[in-house]
């Protein structure tokens, strides 16, 4: 037998209690020790870099690397929107240039066209009989010119709803305009009064509402806001550009007045060199774009509204001409043409005959924009021979009223008065004078809404770029100066 420490006896030996915290194993040896008790979930890693970043902010370095990311994203982001702005107003100027612009020119010569194909076929109509050939030709011209810029303009509608449907409308009563005035003519051959009723049906179609005149004139209108809105566009101010360009200057000067008054140190190359390729940009961006307003504004008050003003006169000069020839086809009975032609050339050059334009008239107005000599003489010479118009239609009308017919379309067209003299000086020959000086004056308003046009889109040319690049090399000036100022922990 043997005896245990507590002095029983046993015929084994005595197992020992177990150890807490330990299994018995299958011989009564510990097993393996229990895990110990599970630990709290770690947190997840966003927040401990958050918690380490704010750590890391309490201290001087961290502060500066925090100031230096501020600085290099706030004149980026000056830069870019800068560049952005700037582009956008560049792109809007040279649609004033290339597109809108001359899709305007080209809405207004399809209804000087349209107009003077009119007037044309209308005063081939007093010849009688075969109309000469330069008649003939010009009518043609004028059509076919008519025809190609409205495909022209056709083809560049894609963002207007209001010129598509007036290039429909102009696509669908062009040739059935044409129609008629070829039965007229056909008829006006054979010596058929009927020819000259088919003539004011087809100027009714040309003229009435909803007619071909009407569809240019509305095309002519949404062509100009087209124009203004791309104006308004190129001129717009770059107000969010200017706010970040303040906003950037007025953080590096608070970082370096920051780095001052901890370290006593005056400049700080990095800080002081972006602060001045900042400046330099927003000087550029205010310098650039007062140029190119004052620029733009220039070509639309001595160029753009100049044209308009001129092909306003333009049409009103061709309307009077048709309504002084459709007066005599009509043979008694056009005193409508008549009224229509005293209303055209009251808006013209003002109610009173004279050498000078009216006050508020459409050639007054063509003068007061005007604003070289260039532009201004033929303005003048029109004046003049719109007076000289004036008082030969009179001498006209009073013929025709008289019932003098044949001398009164002699001092129309030219030819013999029934007395036998011949009529050398003509209402014929005083339109052409007028219409040849207006159009010199549209095309020098032309050449000058078009040079001060390109100004104003030149003076942006370089900018978007150098924004770019400028506001980079102030962002990495200002990281390197920042982190040279970190070295010093070092």
């Amino acid at each position: 037998m043997t005896q245990t420490p507590t002095g029983n006896t046993t015929g084994t030996a005595q197992v020992p209690a177990p150890v807490p915290g330990q299994a018995r194993g299958h011989q009564g040896a510990p097993a393996h020790p229990l895990p110990p008790a599970a630990h709290a979930p770690r947190r997840a890693a966003w927040r401990e870099s958050l918690t380490r970043v704010r750590a890391a902010a309490t201290t001087e370095p961290g502060r500066l690397r925090v100031v230096g990311a501020v600085l290099a994203v706030v004149v980026v982001a000056f830069g870019a929107v800068t560049a952005w702005q700037v582009a956008e107003r560049q792109s809007a100027a040279g649609n004033v240039i290339d597109h809108s612009g001359p899709l305007s020119a080209n809405a207004a010569e399809i209804y000087r066209s349209l107009a003077d194909a009119d007037a044309t076929v209308a005063g081939g109509f007093l010849v009688g009989g075969e109309e000469p050939k330069a008649v003939s030709d010009r009518y043609q011209r004028d059509i076919t010119t008519a025809a190609e810029l409205i495909a022209d303009a056709a083809a560049n509608s894609a963002g207007s709803k209001e010129a598509r449907t007036q290039i429909a409308a102009l696509n669908s009563q062009l040739p059935h305009y044409t129609e008629l005035v070829a039965t007229a003519q056909a008829d006006n051959r054979q010596g058929l009064p009927l020819g000259g009723a088919y003539l004011r049906y087809a100027d009714q179609q040309m003229r009435k509402q909803g007619g071909l005149l009407d569809a240019a004139d509305k095309l002519y209108q949404a062509e100009n806001g087209r124009l203004g809105a791309d104006y308004a566009d190129a001129k717009a101010l770059p107000y969010a550009s200017w706010a970040l360009g303040v906003i950037a200057l007025g953080t590096l000067v608070w970082a370096q007045r920051r780095h001052y008054r901890r370290t006593n140190r005056v400049f700080n190359q990095g800080m002081l060199t972006a602060t001045a390729a900042t400046s330099v940009v927003l000087l550029w961006l205010v310098a650039a774009h007062t140029v190119a307003r004052t620029d733009l504004a220039d070509s639309y008050h001595h160029g753009a509204q100049s044209m308009q003003v001129l092909n306003n006169a333009r049409t009103d000069v061709l309307q009077a001409r048709g309504d002084e020839n459709l007066t005599l086809v009509a043979r008694g009975s056009g005193d409508a043409y008549e009224e229509s032609f005293s209303k055209e050339m009251d808006a013209l050059a003002g109610p009173a005959a004279g050498d000078r334009a009216g006050r508020g008239s459409e050639l007054a107005q063509a003068l007061a924009l005007a604003d070289k000599e260039a532009g201004r003489a033929p303005v003048r010479s029109a004046i003049a021979n719109v007076a000289e118009w004036r008082q030969r239609h009179t001498e006209e009308r009073s013929a025709d009223d008289s019932g003098d017919y044949t001398t009164a379309v002699a001092e129309v067209i030219g030819g013999k008065k029934s007395s036998g003299a011949t009529v050398t000086e003509t209402t014929a020959q005083t339109f052409d004078a007028v219409d040849t000086s207006l159009g010199k004056a549209v095309a020098q308003e032309q050449k000058e809404f078009h040079q001060a046009a390109t100004d104003g889109r030149g003076a942006l040319a370089l900018l978007p770029v150098g924004a770019g690049v400028l506001a980079l090399l102030a962002a990495g000036a200002a990281v390197i100066g920042v982190g040279r100022r970190l070295s010093e922990y070092r």
